[in-house]
């Protein structure tokens, strides 16, 4: 207790180094003790005051790790088994993802995508595709610590085609991270790419994995537009997700979470546990492409307690877009 897992510290690093636009910051005037208490006090006696458990969305992860160890320090209680006892649905789902270290609660979203029947490829693809390596060497850290199994060993064996290449490929965690963009590197790939798919018969996959896994972003955007340039098409749409800038893409994640019929409410709240990385910007490219706040669709979309905590951590203290 108490004890930060070493994943949870090479996590924290790598965010420190990125160039973050958060709703949710550091909370000010933050005691742990303090709000362990209020936590429970909420969930004391007969019923729940789930509006006071809404505090935990104006703190950062980090703090609310902090909570957790002292409440069970205070308590002796597991403080997420608690709350999962006290709430239902929607609110008890998000309610556990915010407390969960992010690496943690990465893993455990590929574990639900390759367990029962079928394998949730969209989530799959949202996390490989869009963590940097030291995200993606923690998260292989958390799952073997969650379920004593190994993340490449399991994407191999419950994922086929090309399809399993990529990810096990992505699993190495190889990417080059700098923003740097070579005009003629990109032309030479994207020549490369073409060699290997469209213009023979069969396609040389490793070429495809190559390219893909260790190309930064920005580099890859550049092959990827000499691509469509030069032949007039664009490569796989399964490469969506490494195309488009991130915010981008998870604006687009979230607006599909709202729209139509009914809601896909665990992925709307993966979109917003971006919360303390881009979600600005994320907001930002939501209104750009469907003119209107990310916030005013979950108004109109989602209820209860459940959407007061998903509008604090879109929020945060920013203008509410």
């Amino acid at each position: 207790m108490g004890e930060v897992a070493e994943f949870i510290i090479k996590y924290r690093m790598a965010r420190a180094a990125m160039d973050l636009a958060a709703t949710i910051l550091a909370f000010d005037d933050f005691d742990a003790e303090a709000d362990a208490v209020a936590l429970d006090e909420a969930m004391d006696g007969a019923g729940t005051d789930e509006r006071r458990l809404l505090s935990l969305d104006n703190r950062n992860n980090e703090q609310r790790q902090e909570i957790k160890d002292k409440y069970e320090a205070c308590f002796g209680k597991d403080l997420t088994k608690r709350l999962k006892r006290e709430t239902r649905g929607n609110f008890e789902e998000a309610l556990e993802a915010v407390l969960d270290p992010p690496p943690v609660f990465d893993a455990k979203e590929l574990r639900k995508a390759m367990e029962g029947g079928g394998t949730e490829e969209d989530v799959i693809i949202e996390i490989m595709c869009t963590r940097v390596n030291a995200e993606i060497e923690a998260i292989k850290e958390a799952y073997a610590a969650e379920f004593e199994r190994d993340l490449t060993e399991d994407l191999e064996s419950e994922t086929s085609g090309n399809f399993k290449y990529l990810l096990v490929s992505l699993c190495a965690a190889g990417r080059d991270e700098s923003d740097e963009v070579d005009e003629d590197a990109a032309e030479a790939d994207a020549q490369e790419l073409f060699d290997a798919g469209e213009d023979r018969w069969g396609t040389d996959e490793s070429t495809f994995n190559r390219i893909l896994v260790t190309r930064n972003y920005p580099q890859l955007r550049a092959i990827f537009d000499k691509y469509n340039d030069f032949y007039n098409f664009s490569v796989c749409s399964c490469y969506s997700s490494i195309r488009t800038p991130t915010r981008r893409y998870f604006a687009d994640r979230a607006h599909n979470a709202l729209k139509g019929a009914g809601t896909k409410d665990q992925q709307l709240i993966e979109s917003s546990y971006r919360s303390e990385i881009d979600l600005l910007r994320v907001r930002a490219a939501f209104y750009t492409k469907y003119e209107t706040g990310l916030a005013s669709f979950v108004d109109e979309d989602c209820g209860g307690d459940y959407k007061s905590l998903l509008l604090g951590l879109i929020k945060g203290d920013g203008d509410p877009e």
